[in-house]
């Protein structure tokens, strides 16, 4: 009984593919993608593009900004190039120099805590 209708099963399947199942939307041949080539021309355009874009749209903020906010952002710019100036004229270790004598002049009120609670 239970033999009989166990056979009659398998002898469903015999009929079965044994291919890959094919997608749809892809021939029987085009199973590998081909990678695309970038062009380099239209990457530089591109470029050229979203620079010109931003040169605009700076143009356009520039244009939009008060007379006070155009030269607190000038004083903001001169700063920071006289930052990065400063920086980079003296050596990381005159820096770290510099730094130590002023942790050591700062008072004990600025001390790291203990934090065990053992000892």
């Amino acid at each position: 009984m239970f033999a009989g209708s166990f056979c009659g099963s398998i002898a469903g399947y015999e009929a079965a593919q044994r291919a890959p199942l094919r997608l749809k939307g892809r021939a029987l041949g085009a199973g590998k993608r081909k990678k695309k080539k970038k062009a380099k021309k239209a990457q530089m355009l591109l470029e050229q593009i979203m620079s010109s874009k931003k040169q605009q749209e700076e143009k356009r903020r520039l244009d939009k900004q008060t007379p006070a906010q155009a030269a607190f952002e000038k004083m903001q710019e001169k700063q920071q190039r006289e930052r990065i100036l400063k920086k980079a004229s003296e050596p990381h270790k005159q820096r770290v120099e510099e730094f130590n004598r002023h942790l050591d002049a700062l008072t004990e009120h600025h001390d790291i805590p203990k934090v065990s609670w053992t000892k």
